[in-house]
């Protein structure tokens, strides 16, 4: 298990991404997915008040109602650590107080639970200062309605800034990042982001740990993206210095015996602040190759090769 930054939040380091529910996974995918992840020992997901509205006919939350209704037919809401987020739903956005309030309650009614255990600002809100934000944070932990505060896609600067707001104001601080991370996507986070982690004891969730699925080797050519609905997501990746990395995963791979997203996912959990790695299935079969990435120790001559290939991303 492993904890949180300064929170009580100890969780299988392996987070169970909730994008996937009611969009490429119906609801009876979703939930069989679900039970085979809290079964394995996982115990935290993460989904989004946003998700998955971008699909047509949907108009956000489908993700939490569908974790609302397997929490409340299980029984299990106090066996499974929950996170979602505010400020992408499209009936409220941004993160005024009054949004931020209003989306909370929204979220907990879809979740069927009466708190929420981490409460994410999904994406900054430049038209509210910030000031507003983190109070209206702290009013909903003094309420009961969420146990701990988390950032996301903020940039360094403002993440900085949140945890300043808070120190001086005796608010709740916030516990936890959730930055875009993974062996493609380094620079940002481990430049910037990472050493206000560090100095904030700000645990870190990358999301993107597979890069849209780039590092799980099923992206070798142009032809292969379009054999998935998510394979446009990876497009970005499909280079000789992206390959180069894919390739380097595989000799790690096939030398353990394991998946390459196995190996890729043990590489975010070998970097320092990171707790637990986001990654999402789409189906009950995808999910041993992710559970296996929170459990293999890579050896420090497999991270180095690891770092050489991705050095330039």
């Amino acid at each position: 298990m492993a904890v949180i930054g300064s929170s009580d939040l100890a969780v299988f380091p392996l987070a169970l991404g909730g994008n996937t529910f009611g969009w490429t996974s119906d609801e009876a995918s979703s939930r069989d997915v679900l039970d085979a992840f809290v079964a394995d020992g996982g115990d935290l997901i993460d989904t989004a008040d946003g998700y998955s509205a971008w699909v047509p006919g949907n108009t956000g939350g489908e993700s939490e109602s569908i974790i609302g209704r397997w929490m409340t037919d299980r029984g299990n809401r106090s066996n499974v650590v929950i996170s979602t987020k505010v400020s992408q739903h499209p009936e409220f956005r941004g993160l005024s107080a009054a949004n931020v309030a209003a989306a909370a309650d929204a979220s907990l009614a879809r979740l069927s639970t009466d708190y929420i255990d981490l409460y994410y600002a999904h994406f900054d809100d430049e038209n509210t200062p910030l000031e507003e934000t983190v109070a209206a944070f702290d009013a909903l932990i003094k309420a009961g309605k969420i146990r701990h505060v988390g950032i996301s896609n903020f940039s360094a600067e403002r993440v900085s800034e949140w945890v300043g707001i808070a120190r001086r104001n005796g608010f709740a601080a916030p516990v936890a990042l959730q930055p875009h991370y993974n062996l493609v996507h380094r620079s940002d986070f481990e430049e910037h982001l990472a050493p206000v982690a560090e100095r904030a004891q700000l645990g870190v969730l990358p999301y993107f740990g597979l890069a849209a699925g780039f590092l799980t080797g099923k992206y070798r050519t142009a032809a292969d993206l379009d054999q998935s609905s998510r394979g446009a997501g990876a497009k970005g990746y499909l280079t000789d210095e992206g390959l180069g990395v894919v390739s380097a995963l595989a000799t790690i791979a096939d030398a353990r015996g394991v998946a390459i997203a196995s190996v890729a996912l043990a590489w975010l959990l070998a970097r320092p602040t990171v707790v637990a790695p986001i990654a999402s299935a789409r189906t009950r079969a995808q999910l041993p190759d992710l559970l296996e990435g929170a459990r293999l120790e890579l050896t420090g001559q497999e991270i180095a090769l690891l770092d050489d290939a991705s050095a330039g991303f």
